[in-house]
């Protein structure tokens, strides 16, 4: 299966979508700031999710997601942010934080599985007599 058919990075992709559409009306001001910002690590989620599945072991894989995971409550915190400042609206903001939820969601399991794959990987009998 390539990357590009998991949820959790299609997902993840319509939030980046979801971002810069919402931030397109942030002030001016803040392009090299909080829009700057919340965009980058809104692409660091798909982007660390397809370099994890690129790595050739489970821990490497593993190592991507949680990066990827980082980047999910960075942006989530900007989003705060950025309502705090009246930047968003509670509405944009809701919908922010229901696709962040969901990414949330999927990304935990993949983590999951792929933590499970590692541990079953290492507990593989030894052939060596």
């Amino acid at each position: 299966m390539e990357y590009t058919d998991l949820d959790v990075w299609i997902e993840s992709r319509k939030l980046v979508k979801m971002i810069y559409e919402k931030t397109g009306s942030f002030p001016k001001e803040e392009i090299y700031g909080l829009t700057n910002q919340i965009r980058r690590s809104s692409i660091s989620i798909p982007s660390n999710i397809a370099e994890g599945c690129g790595r050739r072991t489970s821990a490497d894989t593993i190592q991507f997601l949680h990066i990827a995971r980082g980047s999910l409550y960075e942006l989530e915190t900007q989003c705060f942010l950025a309502l705090d400042q009246c930047y968003l609206t509670d509405k944009q903001f809701q919908e922010i934080s229901n696709q962040t939820k969901t990414c949330k969601k999927l990304l935990n399991g993949f983590i999951n599985y792929y933590a499970l794959k590692q541990n079953a990987n290492n507990k593989q009998p030894s052939t060596n007599n």
